[in-house]
């Protein structure tokens, strides 16, 4: 059987926006939840891309509920997939990517392997994957389930989460709970350049980051450095 739920309302431009402004490594100097297993990697460095989440659950090697899902993308969305812990099936080659594309989806982000890569290259579609198969998915019917919450890379994943990758990883956010951890990062992000001249003038790291203070006011007496 297929549940399929309504298209969730889609992201603000301007969260989206500010979020363009800064990358998810920077966001996880402030944050720790919300990042998908570290294992879950850019196919061919694909860039960065933040838009709203479009969640599928597909099962085994079913690719019939994708196909469904590529005709119904809206510009801006991102589509997730949870494959139920499957590491076998590709879900995603490069005909879909093309269907993905034209309906407007800016990437997708699979919990599992993907195959095609060099026909994603020549598209130009951004896939964040486990990995490459050249065993794939067929249309079978058996069922899935579109914009519910599902659990990929470890996160629980709610249609219409704003999804944020880039070649560091992904980060799913809550616009309301995360807008000011992001407006954290992007002040974050210009003052850390800043940082990269001062290093290049001779500053230390350590002085800068306050890392010298914390060692010193804290260093056992047997550790002392003698002068």
């Amino acid at each position: 059987m297929f549940c399929v739920k309504d298209m969730p309302l889609q992201a603000d431009p301007e969260f989206i926006a500010l979020c363009l402004q800064t990358d998810t490594a920077t966001i996880g100097h402030r944050l720790q939840d919300g990042f998908l297993d570290r294992n879950i990697r850019p196919v061919l460095g694909t860039g960065t891309i933040v838009g709203t989440a479009i969640t599928l659950c597909l099962p085994a090697q079913d690719a019939t509920l994708i196909h469904y899902a590529a005709g119904k993308m809206r510009p801006g969305d991102v589509l997730i997939i949870d494959r139920g812990g499957n590491d076998h099936f590709a879900c995603i080659g490069g005909t879909v990517a093309v269907a993905l594309q034209v309906a407007g989806c800016i990437g997708a982000i699979v919990d599992g392997p993907i195959t095609d890569p060099d026909e994603l290259k020549e598209v130009g579609f951004p896939v964040w994957s486990r990995g490459i198969s050249a065993i794939t998915c067929r249309n079978q019917g058996l069922g899935g389930s579109m914009n519910v919450p599902i659990s990929c890379g470890g996160v629980v994943v709610n249609p219409g989460d704003v999804v944020f990758a880039d070649n560091c990883g992904v980060v799913v956010l809550r616009e309301k709970e995360t807008q000011e951890n992001v407006e954290w990062a992007v002040e974050f992000s210009s003052n850390d350049r800043k940082n990269w001249e001062r290093v290049r003038n001779g500053e230390k790291i350590a002085d800068i980051s306050g890392a010298t203070e914390l060692v010193e006011a804290n260093m056992s007496e047997t550790s002392q450095i003698s002068t």
